[in-house]
């Protein structure tokens, strides 16, 4: 009768001692047939709850590491939190490791640095770059499991990736901007917050390509590099448009949007169409006020489930799953805000 559990946990489950347990384990005879029956049925019933009897008292510690605007980090610490319940009885303790901006070799130390100490598992959004790269190989061959959020490193060592598909992203922006702007004139402003972040330019790409399918008449202006902050992106947006007085509408890709809004208000040109990316406590208020026509969400709250379960997987907490799917992508209004937005 081959099994995996402890003659402890089967007894518990078939409510036997654990003397009678082995005897039917090893074949001893003295015990009735329905005894055996149960030892069975309660090796059987082990074996489909074996999630939940591997993950009781397990303790995974993950970090956190980011480069993203405090509004986006922000954001995904209350949705991490937010499903610490629901990851029961296992618990997820978790290390932030946050910043805006910085060269990548503080990053790459960040990464090194848990490589060393040890960690169940790293959750990492972080430019494209070949130094990210090699530190993901490190951590992985350290046996610590990398999870990608939001932009992905395809070609690192990386577990998984978790987050929208972002070319069909930028694809559905351009769809938006296409039919609100309809037939009248003007050039669409994409901003992204660096060239170095992969969902960035897959977003990019999603969305020129559609527009030049569909509307190859009307010219597209990129601006980046803003790093999605208010200071930096104010001064780029303003350039553009003093630049080029046909700019009517916005995709903004990697935000820095009160600055973006606050260029067009200064020189006293109207934004006909502006659609941005996630309800962070930024995007949802301009949205709320109806400064926004769109934000283009997905729901973080998943995002971090699955990469506390890729990272359980990885440990054999759970059981083997398939690829992690996209994120699905949520086309959210001032009129369908979800009602957390509202409050």
């Amino acid at each position: 009768m081959g099994h995996p559990f402890p003659i402890r946990e089967i007894a518990r489950q078939a409510g036997l001692s654990e003397a009678t347990v082995d005897r039917v384990l090893n074949g001893r005879g003295g015990v009735r047939e329905s005894t055996v029956r149960e030892v069975r049925q309660a090796i059987a019933d082990l074996d489909r709850q074996r999630t939940q009897v591997r993950l009781v008292g397990r303790t995974f510690m993950i970090d956190i590491v980011m480069q993203a605007p405090e509004r986006f980090s922000t954001a995904v610490r209350s949705a991490l939190e937010a499903e610490l319940p629901a990851l029961h009885p296992a618990v997820v303790r978790s290390r932030f490791h946050f910043r805006e901006t910085g060269p990548v070799a503080e990053l790459v130390r960040t990464l090194d640095r848990i490589a060393r100490r040890g960690s169940q598992g790293v959750v990492l959004k972080a430019p494209d770059l070949p130094e990210v790269t090699a530190a993901v190989g490190r951590l992985t061959e350290a046996g610590v499991p990398v999870v990608t959020l939001v932009t992905d490193l395809p070609t690192s060592a990386r577990l998984a990736y978790v987050g929208i598909d972002n070319r069909a992203a930028g694809a559905t922006a351009a769809y938006l901007m296409g039919q609100w702007l309809g037939e009248r004139p003007g050039n669409v402003l994409t901003s992204l917050s660096s060239g170095f972040f992969r969902n960035e330019e897959e977003r990019e790409m999603g969305f020129r390509g559609a527009m030049r399918a569909r509307h190859p008449q009307r010219a597209l202006v990129e601006i980046a590099e803003g790093q999605g902050l208010d200071a930096t992106q104010y001064d780029l947006v303003r350039a553009a448009l003093e630049r080029d007085p046909q700019i009517r509408a916005v995709y903004s890709i990697g935000g820095g949007n009160i600055a973006t809004l606050r260029a067009f208000a200064d020189l006293g040109r109207a934004c006909a169409v502006f659609v941005a990316h996630d309800l962070d406590h930024d995007n949802t208020r301009l949205l709320r006020e109806h400064r926004l026509s769109a934000v283009l969400h997905h729901d973080l709250r998943q995002d971090m489930r699955e990469a506390c379960h890729a990272v359980m997987r990885a440990h054999g907490a759970l059981p083997p799953a398939g690829p992690v799917l996209p994120s699905a992508i949520q086309v959210v209004t001032p009129y369908n805000m979800p009602p957390a937005a509202l409050g």
